[in-house]
């Protein structure tokens, strides 16, 4: 890729596409959580992250998942969350900061029917929030 494709979150180097998405959610400069979590992350590394809620966690964590997912529709990451409303909210959000990129998420819940997820998955998903 060429420098052209890339653009700056504060000091974190993105993708120009990611970038146009997360400015069309409002975001100027990371949160401290963002700032501290997403170069960790795209290196590789295990984190935990604890801040209050509306602090950009999501995007502290969806940002390197839309970074690292390739245009191959295959699954390539999985977020688990604990209630299906909480699923719903981070698939929502992914969706928004990958829509440049064509990314295609996928929340999987109880209470859905079982048939259309499975068509779903069919179709070709890249990341699954369950």
């Amino acid at each position: 890729m060429s420098l052209k494709e890339f653009g700056l979150f504060g000091s974190i180097e993105l993708n120009k596409k990611t970038m146009a998405a997360i400015a069309a959610m409002g975001f100027e400069e990371p949160s401290p959580v963002q700032s501290q979590t997403i170069p960790l992350v795209m290196e590789g590394h295990d984190v935990i992250g604890q801040a209050q809620t509306g602090t950009g966690k999501t995007a502290a964590f969806g940002i390197p998942i839309v970074e690292r997912v390739t245009d191959q529709r295959q699954i390539q990451a999985l977020v688990l969350t604990p209630t299906r409303e909480l699923a719903i909210q981070v698939s929502e959000e992914l969706a928004k900061i990958g829509k440049f990129r064509k990314m295609k998420v996928l929340p999987i819940y109880g209470g859905q029917a079982i048939d259309r997820q499975i068509r779903a998955l069919q179709f070709g998903v890249q990341v699954i929030v369950g």
